[in-house]
């Protein structure tokens, strides 16, 4: 009967209360205009084209109780402020107030909502304070105080950030979803809403806290803002009303059970007035009850804030058993409160962990102590790990005795590793990430003091970008270092575990090569080998914001050790050589040794002139006889020589590693085939010469290249050479790589009739299971065994077991090098049938095949 007679109270009084507080409502309806911008949670129009949101569910509430006739206006947000400064519309929902404002429009006294500005991002991008806000292009909203806030706030942290205005925050958002934004701020309302939607995240960067109001026309609607500010007071003050059920339902803070001060004066009045008729005891009842919601609510007050603040409090009692754990605590532990409670820390961390806890409790539980330490904490299962700054006191009773223990630990997991980014910075670039100077010096400094010992050789390349102030002069800075950053992504591609790629500053980069062979030839070789491949990585155009950019690099190069070889002296020899290349037209590597200079100078000019007399085919075939056992022309070897324009007719020796070091060779030899092709067409049309065939040698390199079938193929095809004339000779170093592939092209030749010799047959490693299957035409003995055939009774045996492995194996036989006639006539008696060697002729033009005697040649003796 109690409880029946006390709601009956409350009713009643709720009843006077609400009468009380809507003096303005009157039968006349009002029309109110209401600006609305799309800013959920706090205001939007719902599919009927209504109000709704926090904002709006309450005005429509106040609308029905004060009798107005609520008149939504659609604008942006910069828009809905332009409209209520001019008085077009009558209320501005979801306003924050600021003094250039309040010049302009009024607002009322009771906040409507509290908020606060955030910062949201993509879930890759990871902000934890203002600085990391540094280079980003950051959405916010046109004419907020966020924007003049943060701007204000870059400025004074001398950030340089690009803010791009958006008309609503819903495109701020839409701007970082798809890339053209780094980051939005926005209200944490809006935010935490809508975040998800746009796959972003709530970082760390909150600021500028407001409050919330609806605004008016300067000097108009008083009245309007006067009936707010009533029900906007009686609803915050009561934790059952509409207010606190809004913020629920759209996903806001919990009421705060707090008694309005009306109520508390309206129940005394009634108690006082039925105090006789309920008696002592139901106003002792009534009392203890008050005492307890008094008690309810002020626990509740303490956990909402010990809930809300980001550190992790908790209390634990002499048993070190935990008897209140907030909710940071609850998160770690993955339990809510009730599993929390009771248990040690034995049964959340491992067992370091928990001993380490106990160490520092006892010490406040026993001693009486205030404890503050860094403690790192591992989980159970030893997966996850964080550092935390820990203060833990003791907890009194009336007597002084310690009954518990309180402690407030603070994650410092972040902190850590924001000490660990400092000492990065200490030693690497922030740019690139590569080392910078100070690193390099030390590891330049040790290098120096090992190398001195005489165990190896290093070098220093001091690698400056071409023309890029032109760069940050025409296109800006920001381009500059986006092609930094690609720059020192192509050197690290080239760079060794034990080198050392640095960033000196600017565009100068420096890469200490450690290891390099004792011999200085051997070693310079090493050394340009690198920087060529740098220089031609650095040419290749780059992508910058979607445009093509080319930039190239002059590359200095110091070996050491070397006299006087401190670290300053390395650093400033390859400095002048880079120097050197600059003077020398840029997109160029000079050496300081001057003879070593010298050396790759002349490498560089003769590879220069290869390059261009391929162009202008200055190269042209010498041919050397091919004779049988009676001397008779059989066919002929195609030798190439460079009838070098200044340097006349150079010899295979000198240029043809160059062009296979170069690569050079593939066009050196599609100009040979050609070149061979078109003579034994010639050749067809006499009679006298129809018959020979023309070796040609091949490369591993060229053989080994994907479109070698096709380029001899199309030699013949042009030419209209018989494929069974043309002779291609392999070394059997070919032999030792990739022996399926190579029997692969071989029969696709074979197949078209070109026949195929191994050269040099006796000096490689062959295998007789490959030899088989290999579809040859013809072995050729090398000539170092037909040298000393006479002398050493080895080599005449091997020529004798090639001259019957090629009879097995049905394969002509041809002996290279025969110079002598004892040599020719021992042949002869050992079985073999082809001779070829400088007894016969020397390798010449075409005239010498052309005007060979036609009865059998005798050899000169």
């Amino acid at each position: 009967m109690m409880r029946l007679l006390t709601r009956h109270l409350i009713a009643l009084l709720l009843f006077t209360v609400g009468f009380t507080v809507t003096p303005y409502s009157s039968a006349q309806s009002r029309a109110v205009s209401v600006g609305v911008y799309a800013n959920e949670p706090k205001i939007l129009l719902d599919q009927e084209g209504k109000l709704s949101g926090i904002l709006g569910e309450l005005l429509n509430e106040i609308a029905r109780q004060e009798n107005w006739q609520l008149q939504p206006r659609p604008c942006e947000w910069q828009q809905c402020l332009e409209l209520a400064q001019s008085g077009e519309i009558d209320l501005m929902p979801d306003v924050a107030y600021n003094d250039s404002r309040a010049e302009v429009l009024d607002f009322h006294t009771v906040p409507s909502l509290v908020s606060w500005s955030q910062v949201y991002s993509n879930e890759n991008l990871q902000l934890r304070s203002v600085l990391d806000l540094k280079d980003l292009r950051i959405a916010v909203l046109q004419g907020s105080v966020q924007e003049d806030y943060l701007r204000g706030l870059l400025d004074s942290f001398d950030l340089k950030a690009q803010l791009i205005g958006a008309p609503s925050l819903q495109q701020g958002f839409a701007l970082v979803a798809d890339g053209h934004a780094d980051a939005v701020v926005a209200n944490q309302r809006f935010g935490d809403f809508h975040a998800p939607s746009y796959r972003l995240q709530s970082s760390s960067i909150m600021f500028q806290p407001a409050q919330l109001f609806y605004a008016t026309r300067k000097g108009q609607n008083a009245d309007l803002l006067a009936a707010i500010d009533q029900h906007l007071a009686n609803w915050q003050n009561s934790p059952s009303s509409v207010y606190y059920q809004t913020l629920l339902r759209w996903g806001g803070e919990r009421p705060r059970l707090l008694i309005p001060t009306v109520v508390w004066w309206g129940l005394t009045t009634l108690v006082l007035l039925l105090i006789a008729a309920l008696g002592g005891a139901w106003l002792l009842r009534r009392q203890v009850h008050e005492k307890t919601r008094h008690l309810q609510a002020g626990e509740a007050r303490l956990n909402t804030i010990l809930d809300s603040v980001e550190a992790y409090i908790y209390i634990k009692d002499v048993q070190l058993r935990y008897q209140y754990a907030n909710r940071k605590v609850c998160e770690l532990f993955g339990q809510n409160l009730e599993q929390v409670i009771g248990k040690t820390d034995e049964q959340f961390f491992d067992i370091d962990t928990a001993t380490n806890l106990y160490d520092n409790d006892n010490r406040v539980l026993t001693l009486g102590e205030r404890v503050q330490t860094e403690e790192i904490n591992r989980s159970l299962d030893g997966n996850t790990q964080h550092a935390f700054l820990s203060v833990k006191l003791p907890l009194r009773d009336d007597h002084g005795k310690i009954y518990a223990l309180c402690g407030i630990s603070t994650d410092i997991t972040e902190h850590k590793k924001n000490l660990e980014k400092i000492n990065q910075l200490a030693f690497y670039d922030p740019l690139t990430g590569l080392p910078n100077r100070r690193l390099l010096l030390d590891r330049l400094q040790q290098a120096l003091a090992k190398h001195a010992r005489g165990l190896q050789q290093g070098a220093l390349l001091f690698i400056d970008l071409d023309n890029f102030k032109d760069l940050n002069d025409t296109l800006g800075h920001d381009m500059g270092d986006q092609l930094l950053q690609q720059v020192a992504e192509r050197l690290s591609s080239h760079v060794r575990a034990q080198d050392t790629l640095s960033r000196l500053g600017g565009d100068e980069f420096v890469l200490m090569l450690e290891g390099l062979s004792l011999k200085p030839e051997q070693a310079g070789q090493q050394v340009e080998h690198a920087g060529n491949k740098i220089i031609k990585a650095l040419a290749v155009p780059y992508t910058l914001q979607g445009r093509s950019y080319i930039s190239t690099a002059s590359i200095g190069i110091a070996l050491f050790p070397m006299e006087d070889s401190t670290v300053d002296e390395v650093l400033k020899r390859a400095d002048m050589a880079m120097y050197q290349a600059k003077a020398a037209g840029r997109n160029a590597l000079r050496f300081f040794d001057p003879a070593m200079q010298a050396e790759v100078s002349a490498r560089a000019s003769l590879e220069s002139d290869l390059r261009q007399s391929l162009d202008q085919h200055d190269f042209i075939l010498h041919y050397q006889p091919q004779v049988d056992a009676h001397g008779q022309l059989v066919g002929a070897e195609a030798l190439v020589r460079w009838q070098h324009p200044i340097r006349g007719l150079v010899p295979p020796g000198e240029f043809i590693p160059l062009a296979e070091s170069t690569g050079l060779i593939l066009p050196l030899g599609r100009l040979i085939l050609r070149a061979a092709c078109q003579q034994l067409v010639v050749w067809a049309n006499d009679p006298q010469l129809a018959h020979l065939t023309l070796a040609v040698n091949v490369s591993a390199r060229q053989f080994h290249h994907p479109d070698f079938i096709e380029d001899v193929l199309a030699a013949l095809a042009e030419s209209g050479a018989k494929p069974e004339r043309l002779e291609l000779e392999l070394t059997e170093s070919q032999l030792v790589e990739d022996v399926e592939t190579l029997i692969d092209k071989m029969s696709q030749l074979k197949a078209r009739g070109v026949h195929l010799a191994l050269d040099d047959f006796g000096t490689g490693y062959s295998s007789l299971n490959y030899l088989k299957r290999l579809p040859l035409d013809k072995l050729k003995i090398d000539q170092s065994f037909v040298r000393d055939l006479l002398e050493h009774p080895s080599d005449a045996a091997i020529v004798r077991t090639i001259l019957a492995l090629g009879a097995n194996l049905n394969l002509s036989v041809t002996a290279e090098g025969v110079e002598t006639q004892a040599q020719y006539e021992a042949l002869q008696g050992m079985g073999c049938k082809r001779f070829q060697g400088y007894l016969f002729a020397k390798p010449g033009p075409v005239q010498n095949i052309e005007h060979w005697p036609s009865a059998p040649l005798q050899p000169s003796q």
